[in-house]
């Protein structure tokens, strides 16, 4: 029995033994064959940077507004009579937009006017008394008073008349009306708007640390997000305070043949156009990586041994972006060759082969499309 259970024992270590000796083995062998593996180049694409032309510009997003546009108000109170215009009719300047009632005005007008007609009638009566001798020349005085009184209340209500007509301020095209024939209007309502289109204005904003880079005169671009419509234009004003709040400084710039394209109120995109600056070193931002560590680029190095392509990870300073590239203040030099996409498989010392026909940041083959 003892020597069958010893049997047993041996048999059982052999085994756990053989288990052990085989797994030790196999981890070597991989790690012998991990070893001696040198894994492919990793496709790339890439580009030599050279000093350019930098063409700086201030981005912001502005709002359209028009040249001359105002909420016509009504400065009366009554009953609408008439609305003489349509909904985006082109208006002349002095045109009568809507009428209330004003029957109580003209008798009162008439009232008045005729009141003038007998206090001159008074005065002239006077006044020849006075040059015959007969009539006192404090009559005459008190006569003409009353024509004085009697042609301010004329004014008075013609005024007030007046009131009751609203007639356009300028040329331009008509909103929706906001009130109906026969309604009741009270002083301060708006009935519509009036907007000149003729020439548009953008309003925007742009961060006090570029107040300096701002002069009347300068051009801008802009553009909208719906549609194609894009414009140049000028910088026309610029508001001599900072807002305590946003720190943003206000701009208005004219916007050239902008009629019938942009509407007052439009969201607009605006790039304000700067003087080039030359030799700086800038990249496509698809070559950049941004980590905890920093920005970087991988640079392409010739191999000390056998003459291929490695990679190399700079770390570097950024300063502004354009478009699709940003500048590099430090860390590059011109006629460096930069990766500029596929950088997701690379690490330093990887081996690289540089293959421009297909987009790697993408993964199209644009001889495909």
């Amino acid at each position: 029995m003892f020597k069958r259970l010893f049997l047993a024992i041996v048999l059982l270590g052999l085994v756990g033994g053989g288990i052990v000796w085989f797994k030790f083995f196999r981890d070597d062998m991989i790690a012998q064959f991990m070893g001696g593996r040198v894994p492919p180049p990793v496709p790339v694409t890439a580009q030599v940077i050279q000093p350019v032309t930098w063409l700086p510009e201030i981005e912001a997003i502005g709002t359209a507004v028009s040249e001359r546009g105002v909420d016509l108000a009504i400065e009366a109170s009554g009953v609408v009579r008439a609305i003489t215009f349509a909904a985006n009719d082109n208006v002349d300047e002095g045109q009568v937009l809507l009428q209330i009632d004003d029957d109580g005005e003209r008798a009162a007008l008439g009232a008045a006017e005729a009141a003038l007609a007998v206090a001159e009638t008074d005065a002239n009566r006077a006044r020849t008394l006075a040059d015959r001798g007969v009539g006192a020349v404090t009559t005459t005085e008190s006569a003409e008073a009353q024509v004085e009184s009697a042609r301010a209340e004329v004014a008075r209500v013609q005024t007030t008349l007046d009131a009751k007509r609203l007639i356009a301020p300028f040329s331009g095209t008509i909103g929706i009306a906001r009130v109906e024939v026969g309604e009741y209007v009270s002083p301060g309502m708006i009935f519509a708007t009036l907007q000149d289109l003729d020439e548009m204005r953008v309003d925007f904003s742009v961060p006090e640390q570029q107040i300096d880079a701002l002069e009347l005169g300068r051009a801008v671009t802009v553009s909208t997000d719906v549609g194609d419509f894009n414009a140049t234009g000028r910088i026309i004003g610029v508001e001599p305070q900072v807002d305590a709040n946003s720190r943003l400084v206000s701009v208005r710039a004219a916007v050239d043949d902008a009629t019938g394209t942009v509407l007052p109120g439009q969201f607009l995109r605006v790039r304000v156009e700067l003087p080039s600056e030359e030799g700086l070193i800038a990249v496509p931002q698809t070559a950049v990586m941004s980590s905890l560590y920093g920005d970087s680029v991988y640079v392409v190095l010739p191999a000390e041994t056998d003459g291929d392509l490695i990679v190399e990870q700079v770390f570097v300073t950024l300063g502004r972006r354009s478009g699709g590239l940003i500048e590099v203040v430090s860390g590059l030099e011109g006629g460096e060759r930069i990766v500029t996409s596929g950088q997701n498989r690379l690490s330093g010392g990887a081996k690289v082969v540089i293959d421009d026909s297909v987009d790697l940041s993408t993964g199209a083959d644009p001889s495909s499309e």
